[in-house]
């Protein structure tokens, strides 16, 4: 089962065309076959507009997860987790304290991200660094729960 996705970037800098994405060509190659793209957007870091896009996405469109990318560190700009976290019925702490424990390997300065995840209606939505060597890294710590974390939101999961 293909898995519908929508990938929303924050980044000032791209949404102008002054710098090219590099993190949308990450999602995809990262995420395989078992997940199709369905929606992609560059944003500029304006939480309002964020705000808008998830909950088209989640209420109108029923995409069952949502990936954003950017956003997530300590700069003036970096509102993408207030956005998210406005929008959102309940969050799940876990997916954020993993990608936050799997990239802290990598980089010292892990632990400064404020990326989280949580769910709005039936749709998964992950705030994931705006570095593509960063979304793959996290977003392939996510990928073995992913699909059990969507059949649960979908309730296609069933008992023993």
């Amino acid at each position: 089962m293909r898995y519908a996705t929508a990938v929303v970037v924050l980044s000032d800098r791209a949404a102008a065309g002054t710098r090219p994405d590099a993190c949308i060509p990450a999602v995809r190659e990262t995420l395989g076959d078992a997940f199709a793209l369905a929606h992609e957007r560059i944003l500029p870091d304006d939480p309002a507009a964020l705000q808008a896009e998830l909950i088209e996405l989640a209420d109108r469109l029923a995409v069952p997860l949502v990936l954003t990318s950017g956003g997530t560190g300590l700069g003036p700009r970096d509102r993408t987790p207030q956005a998210t976290a406005a929008v959102l019925d309940y969050e799940i702490p876990g997916i954020a304290e993993a990608m936050r424990t799997a990239s802290a390997a990598f980089v010292k300065t892990a632990m400064l991200s404020r990326a989280l995840a949580g769910v709005r209606g039936s749709t998964l939505i992950v705030n994931l660094p705006g570095s593509p060597k960063a979304v793959r890294e996290t977003l392939g710590v996510l990928l073995p729960a992913l699909p059990h974390a969507l059949d649960l939101l979908a309730g296609t999961v069933r008992d023993g």
